[in-house]
């Protein structure tokens, strides 16, 4: 297994961009059916012609879901992450299409201490999901439990 950050070496303001990877036709297909959101501007490439985007766009769940996979197996340095605890703020800032390409961009925000369980301690990851045209498509913060070392 490569080398991962533990919380003790992760430093606020840190920050890092994933590789890139590319929103498809199947992602979406089978977003709806592993979500059952068959909203028919996710489907319909006819009616969402009409509709305030003029084409079909992703799921702003699935563009998440994406953003937590790049971020987890596309991104250097890699966290010993243990465990993904909830979203502060999530905003979903503009539509993503399909066939746009998207990155992460991680920085290391707020630390503390697990009083509960001294093998980990409280992240929060500052995120901006970007597309191909550097916009920001989505946005906020990450509350997640870190690996301490030893």
């Amino acid at each position: 297994m490569a080398e991962r950050l533990f919380w003790e070496e992760l430093n606020p303001g840190d920050s890092a961009e994933s590789l890139r990877r590319t929103v498809t036709e199947a992602d979406v297909v089978n977003f709806c059916g592993v979500s059952g959101d068959f909203n028919w501007f996710h489907i319909d490439d006819v009616g969402a012609k009409d509709s305030v985007f003029g084409q079909r766009v992703a799921h702003g769940m699935l563009v998440t879901s994406i953003a937590t996979g790049l971020q987890v197996e596309k991104m250097e340095p890699k966290i010993a992450t243990a465990a993904f605890v909830g979203l502060d703020s999530w905003q979903f800032r503009a539509p993503v299409f399909i066939g746009d390409t998207i990155r992460v961009k991680r920085t290391i925000g707020e630390k503390a201490e697990n009083e509960k369980n001294p093998k980990a301690g409280w992240c929060k990851y500052e995120i901006e999901v970007l597309n191909q045209e550097d916009k920001v498509v989505q946005r906020g913060v990450w509350n997640m439990l870190i690996q301490r070392k030893g």
